[in-house]
């Protein structure tokens, strides 16, 4: 099977290399066929695999296949772990991403950079899949920043844009902060565990329970809260969570396609398979997994408020993403491992459907993104329309969907759970359930239902989008349905997840909820008359009754209410804490540098000091050169003198 696994992930990447290197040679036609093709066989082996492991249950591979450095005793390798965690993840990576290759073809058919597109998101499948495979903190490291560096290349795509620069680097270098952290918790566990290897770090990891280690003098910190903390900012800076959210909704600078591709199965969900691969260690630090806990409530419900106000139809997606990453923290931090990957995965399918409808929408309104433009569109695009549909009744839970069962699941966890700070989280998730469907309907009725607003020329030539765009809308549409119900027994009641997530016995919340567990349909059953419905079904009604039964109203409320719509609109004042600490505290230190050490000590000092010297110096000797002979007879005498005086002394 070693051969079925190098095919996934070096599939991708040689696509990207031919269509980056020849993309001219081969043209728009050769450039997506070689990356679809790519992508597809990906797909394909990633299904082969998927049978190998939990179809068939064949053991686990975990393997090296290149061993790049050996340095006293350490081994460097390029090596794969794959389990049911991995053989999922694969699949929805190599899925979402080939719906996203096909969907591009229609997107960006007019645009110049058509075949270095391709082959950036082809590169970006090839590092996601590496980090998900890996079998070691190197190459976990590489895929990690991998996936960073490409989205900042696909983020300012259009370079030509002041915005689309501006967001790729704020998402450099906010990331780099998450990074650092991350590196740091790597540097840890190489340090104290000597081994970078997932198996050995594990192992070793109850008989390091109990060291502790001075991060600041005199007080002493778990050194594996220490190490689980700092692998967390990581996975913070790449999974959005307060306050290293802030790059994500500028990403929406890049093209749709690709805010699908990083904001459903790829980039932002590495952070959250990341902890829940390292559970071996966060499930012996409790500070850790409340760190976790309150981090990812405060996102949940704070980044759902900042949708309600978004007017950009991609930036409201991309706050419900920030939104439902909240979610899947939030289980992990009460050890719901398997219930933050099952969210991770419906969510990458209804996500991606958000997204690529949205992006259909954006193509009819001739790349307007404004709501408040749109209206009416249902008879113009109905294929867009039901798909929009399905996945916003996934993303608020509706029951059936496949979003319903696996936010359910979440909320429950939260409840079942007695780690400090789980009743906070249960408050937040549950009022985030109502904040949800209000701004998700509120999109959907602004732009779908409603008065027309868009001006005539762009109403006179509205139309569905073709095929190559709505094919994989109908093809995300479906496991956005259907993959919750399919799924929450064997992933979250099972044994789905037995060889790869551990859990303590004290902090398994969804043995607790498992013991009530009869079935899809009588999970189904009794959700429906759950407090998340009625929350979400409310939602859903007061976006109704304010959007399209009486628009005044939200005029009304945003007066009534404008210091909360300020704090709302200026997202928290982040950005501006951010500006005026980071970035202008920065360019004034750069001044003070640039005053004091380039025009002062280099310039003033070095530089022209010294030519001042010299030239000083100058002055005083050529004042001996006066063209008298006697003074030059003088010299010579003088100096002879002192010759001899030399010599007979010595």
């Amino acid at each position: 099977m070693k051969g079925v696994y190098l095919t996934v992930v070096l599939a991708p990447l040689i696509g990207s290399i031919i269509a980056g290197l020849f993309g001219r040679k081969i043209g728009k036609t050769g450039a997506h066929g070689v990356t679809i093709a790519g992508v597809a066989l990906s797909f394909l082996m990633s299904l082969v695999a998927f049978k190998h492991i939990v179809i068939d249950g064949a053991p686990t591979f975990n393997e090296s296949v290149y061993t790049w450095l050996i340095s006293d005793g350490i081994r460097l390798e390029i090596g794969f772990l794959i389990d049911r965690l991995t053989a999922l993840m694969m699949v929805v990576v190599t899925f979402v991403s080939l719906m996203v290759h096909i969907y591009t073809i229609g997107y960006m058919k007019d645009d110049p950079g058509y075949q270095r597109f391709f082959s950036y998101i082809s590169l970006f499948t090839f590092s996601m899949l590496m980090l998900v495979m890996a079998n070691n903190f190197l190459q976990l490291f590489f895929g990690w920043e991998a996936v960073g560096l490409v989205s900042y290349l696909l983020i300012g795509f259009w370079y030509q844009r002041e915005s689309a620069i501006y967001a790729n680097l704020k998402a450099f270098l906010v990331n780099r902060v998450g990074d650092f952290g991350f590196l740091l918790g790597i540097a840890a566990i190489l340090m104290y565990f000597n081994s970078l290897d997932y198996a050995d770090v594990f192992a070793a990891a109850p008989l390091l329970s109990d060291v502790t280690i001075q991060v600041f003098p005199g007080v002493e910190w778990s050194l594996l809260t220490v190490i689980c903390i700092l692998l967390f900012i990581g996975a913070m800076g790449k999974s959005a969570q307060m306050p290293l959210h802030v790059w994500l909704p500028d990403s929406m600078e890049g093209p749709t396609p690709i805010s699908a591709l990083i904001h459903a199965a790829t980039m932002v969900t590495a952070g959250i398979f990341m902890v829940a691969r390292m559970s071996p260690l966060y499930e012996l630090s409790e500070t850790a997994l409340s760190v976790v806990l309150v981090i990812g409530a405060l996102t949940a419900f704070l980044m759902g408020l900042l949708g309600i106000v978004q007017n950009d139809i991609k930036r409201m997606v991309a706050y419900s993403t920030l939104s439902q990453l909240g979610y899947m923290t939030v289980a992990l931090g009460v050890s719901a491992y398997s219930a933050a990957i099952f969210h991770l995965m419906t969510h990458a399918f209804f996500k991606a459907l958000m997204f690529l409808a949205a992006g259909s929408v954006i193509i009819a309104m001739h790349h307007d993104q404004d709501i408040r433009n749109m209206g009416g569109l249902k008879k113009y695009m109905p294929i867009t329309y039901w798909t929009f549909l399905i996945g916003a009744l996934a993303l608020i839970g509706f029951p059936g969907t496949a979003g319903f069962f696996s936010k359910d699941a979440i909320i429950e966890a939260v409840h079942a759970s007695d780690l400090p700070g789980s009743g906070f989280a249960y408050l937040a998730v549950l009022l985030g359930v109502f904040v949800t469907a209000l701004y998700t309907f509120r999109a959907f009725f602004l732009v779908f239902h409603g008065k027309e607003r868009m001006d005539e020329h762009t109403r006179t030539h509205l139309r569905e989008s073709p095929l190559v765009v709505t094919v994989p809308l109908i093809l995300l549409a479906i496991p956005s349905v259907l993959v919750g119900m399919v799924a929450i027994g064997p992933l979250l009641f099972g044994e789905f997840f037995a060889d790869s997530i551990y859990v303590a016995a004290a902090h398994d919340v969804l043995a607790r909820i498992g013991e009530d567990f009869t079935g899809a349909l009588g999970f189904l059953f009794h959700g429906m008359l759950g407090m998340p419905v009625l929350l979400a079904l409310a939602g859903v009604a007061t976006a109704w009754y304010i959007y399209l039964q009486r628009p005044e109203l939200a005029g009304l409320i945003k007066a009534r209410f404008e210091l909360l719509y300020r704090i709302l609109d200026r997202k928290y004042g982040f950005d501006d804490f951010n500006e005026a600490f980071f970035a202008a505290g920065s360019r004034g230190l750069g001044r003070l540098f640039w005053r004091t050490g380039d025009e002062t000590v280099i310039d003033g000092v070095a530089v022209n000091g010294t030519a001042k010297g010299i030239g000083w110096i100058a002055a005083r000797i050529r004042q001996a050169q006066t063209g008298l002979l006697y003074h030059y007879a003088f010299a010579m005498i003088i100096g002879l003198l002192i010759l001899i005086s030399f010599y007979v002394l010595l």
